[in-house]
C-alpha cells in the first residue's frame, strides 16, 4: 500500500509541476473530503514574488482522490485531510492526517469538530400539527378547466399541444404505493389525461413543465431528506412562515411534498399532503433552490392553479415568447397572495412602527448610542429571528412572548432573566459588555444552539447542566476551561473552535480533548521525477 500511495503523490507532484509557473520555488497543496466530495486548494510560493494559489486540473484532483482512497484503505480512517508540499526538483513531502476537525472560513471562521454524525437538528415545520380540513379539488372541474386551458392555448398559439399519453389506474396505484400516500383527485384525475407534458408543452404550468408521474415519484424520493450542508449553515437557521400563516410547514423539504412541474433549474411546484394547521391537502406550493426563506403557497389546489391560468389568458394577461417554439409567458405569477414584503426588515433601527406580519429583523449598520428599545418588537406577534449583534441591547424584557427561535444579540447591561424558560427560543449567539450569567438559559426547553465566543461568562461551567445542548461555538480559552473542568455538554454534536487564525495541530488537539480519534498521521517523503 505505501508503494500505491507514493505513486499517487509523484503523479500529483508532476501535475503541478506541468502547470506551476516559472520561477516557483515550493508548492503546496492541501484536499479535503466534504459534504460534496474532495475539495483542493493550493499555494505556489516564488522567490521575487507573492505567493500565488493555483488550483488543480480534472486529472489531478482524480489523483488525488486515489492517494485519499489508498490513505484511508491503509489507515482505515473514515475521512481524510492531505497536504501535500513539493520543490521543482521533485522533493515532496505528504502528511495525511484523519480528518476530524473542518476548517471554515467567511463570516464564521475557524474549525469545526462533530461529535455525533448520526444527530441533525428537527426542521420546526415537521412538529406543526396538520391541518384539518379537507381538499378543495375538485377532478371533474379540475379536467373541465384543462380542457379549456388547452383549448385557449390552442387558440393563441395556433397550434395544439402534443401532450404524453395517460397512465393508468394500475401505473397510479403502483406511485402512490411507492410514495406511501395517494394524489389529490385533482391531480390524479390529470394523469389518467396524460403522464405530462412530453415534448409540445414544456410550459403548461406557467414556464414550468409538467412532469411524468415517475418523476413525480423520483422527486419526491429526492425531497424527503432535509439537505445538509453542515452546523455552520443551520445552527441558527429558521424558516419563516408562508404567506396566509400557518398554511404551510416552516421547512425546506418534506416527505409530504409532491413536486409535479419545473423549469429543470431546482425549482418546483409542489402539492403538500401535510399542511399547516391553516392549510389544506392537495394545496399548491413553490419549493426549491430559489426559495431560500422556505416554500411559498400558491393557492389551495391544482384546480384552482388551472382557473388562474384560464383567467390570465381571458383578460390577456400573457405574452406570446418565440423560441424554438413560440410558448406562452404569464406576466403574472398564480400566487395567492403575493409574498410578503414586511416579513423580513432589513434595516439599521428598529422601527416604532413594526409591521404586525413581521417575521425577522436584521440590524444592518453598527451605530454608537445608548441601547436599543425592543418594546417595538411586541407588535410583531410571528417574530422569528432577530439579529442585533451590531447595535447594544439592555432589557430583553419584550421578547419573553414573542416566537423567537433564533437570536443574535450584544447585551450591554441587563441580563438573560428575561429568557428563563422561552419555549421558542432554539439558538442564541451573544456579545456582552460586561460579565453576564447563562444560568437563566437552562430553562429553556428548546434551546440547541449556542455562540458564546464573543461573550464574558460569568461561569462557564454551568453549560454542562443545560440539558438539551447540540451546538456550541468558543474560543479556545473558553474550550480550555469546559476541558479542564469536565464540563463540556454531555449532548454536544457539533463544537466550533473560533479562532480563525488557529493552526490545524492547535484544532486537532483541541478535538483530542474533545475525545475524538485523531490519531497519528501518515508522513511520506520521496522525489518524483524532476519538472522539466
Amino acid at each position: 500500500m505505501p508503494d500505491v500511495i507514493e505513486q499517487g503523490v509523484a503523479r500529483v507532484v508532476g501535475i503541478i509541476a506541468e502547470n506551476a509557473r516559472e520561477g516557483w520555488t515550493e508548492a503546496v497543496l492541501t484536499s479535503t473530503e466534504g459534504l460534496f466530495g474532495l475539495s483542493a486548494s493550493g499555494q505556489c510560493v516564488f522567490a521575487d514574488a507573492a505567493p500565488r494559489p493555483f488550483s488543480m486540473a480534472s486529472r489531478g484532483v482524480q489523483a488525488l482522490t486515489d492517494v485519499t482512497a489508498a490513505v484511508k484503505a491503509a489507515r482505515g480512517w473514515d475521512r481524510t485531510r492531505l497536504e501535500i508540499r513539493c520543490r521543482p526538483s521533485g522533493e515532496y513531502t505528504l502528511i495525511a492526517s484523519r480528518d476530524v476537525v473542518s476548517r471554515l472560513n467567511g463570516e464564521r471562521p475557524g474549525f469545526e469538530a462533530i461529535l455525533d454524525h448520526n444527530f441533525r437538528p428537527s426542521p420546526a415545520g415537521y412538529a406543526q400539527e396538520e391541518g384539518v380540513a379537507g381538499p378543495a379539488g375538485d377532478p371533474e372541474l379540475a379536467l373541465s378547466r384543462f380542457r379549456g386551458y388547452l383549448e385557449r392555448r390552442a387558440e393563441i398559439l395556433g397550434r395544439a399541444e402534443t401532450l404524453a399519453p395517460p397512465v393508468t389506474e394500475a401505473a397510479l396505484a403502483d406511485a402512490e404505493l411507492r410514495l406511501g400516500r395517494s394524489l389529490p383527485s385533482d391531480l390524479r384525475a390529470l394523469y389518467l389525461v396524460a403522464d405530462g407534458s412530453g415534448d409540445g408543452g414544456a410550459g403548461l404550468f406557467g414556464n414550468l413543465g409538467w412532469m411524468p408521474l415517475d418523476r413525480l415519484v423520483a422527486g419526491n424520493a429526492g425531497l424527503r431528506e432535509p439537505v445538509w450542508t453542515g452546523w455552520n449553515d443551520h445552527w441558527d437557521a429558521v424558516v419563516l412562515d408562508a404567506r396566509p400563516p400557518d398554511t404551510v410547514r416552516r421547512c425546506h423539504e418534506h416527505p409530504a411534498w409532491l413536486p409535479f412541474a419545473t423549469a429543470d433549474d431546482g425549482n418546483y411546484l409542489a402539492i403538500d399532503m401535510s399542511p399547516a394547521p391553516a392549510g389544506r391537502p392537495g394545496q399548491v406550493i413553490q419549493i426549491g433552490r430559489d426559495q431560500y426563506d422556505g416554500p411559498l403557497y400558491v393557492c389551495d389546489s391544482v384546480t384552482s392553479l388551472l382557473g388562474r391560468y384560464l383567467d390570465q389568458l381571458d383578460r390577456g394577461a400573457y405574452e406570446v415568447q418565440a423560441d424554438v417554439v413560440d410558448y406562452i409567458d404569464f406576466v403574472e405569477g398564480p400566487w395567492d397572495p403575493e409574498p410578503d414584503p414586511d416579513a423580513e426588515l432589513l434595516t439599521d433601527a428598529i422601527p416604532d412602527d413594526v409591521p404586525p406580519s413581521t417575521q425577522a429583523v436584521l440590524i444592518q449598520s453598527r451605530a454608537p448610542g445608548s441601547p436599543m428599545d425592543l418594546t417595538p418588537l411586541t407588535r410583531a406577534p410571528h417574530l422569528r429571528k432577530l439579529e442585533l449583534k451590531r447595535r447594544p441591547v439592555a432589557d430583553l424584557t419584550a421578547l419573553q412572548n414573542l416566537p423567537v427561535e433564533s437570536l443574535a444579540i450584544s447585551l450591554h447591561g441587563g441580563d438573560l432573566a428575561p429568557l428563563a424558560g422561552h419555549r421558542h427560543l432554539s439558538s442564541l449567539d451573544l456579545v456582552t459588555a460586561a460579565p453576564v450569567d447563562i444560568s437563566p438559559l437552562r430553562t429553556a426547553p428548546n434551546l440547541r444552539g449556542m455562540d458564546l465566543s464573543q461573550a464574558t461568562v460569568e461561569d462557564l461551567t454551568v453549560l454542562a447542566g443545560f440539558p438539551d445542548l447540540r451546538y456550541l461555538a468558543l474560543t479556545g480559552s473558553q474550550w480550555a476551561l469546559l476541558l479542564d473542568e469536565d464540563k463540556v455538554p454531555p449532548t454536544l454534536a457539533a463544537a466550533r473552535l473560533t479562532e480563525g487564525d488557529a493552526s490545524r495541530d492547535e484544532a486537532l488537539s483541541w478535538a483530542a480533548r474533545l475525545g475524538l480519534p485523531v490519531g497519528t498521521p501518515l508522513i511520506v517523503s520521496g522525489t518524483a521525477a524532476a519538472a522539466p
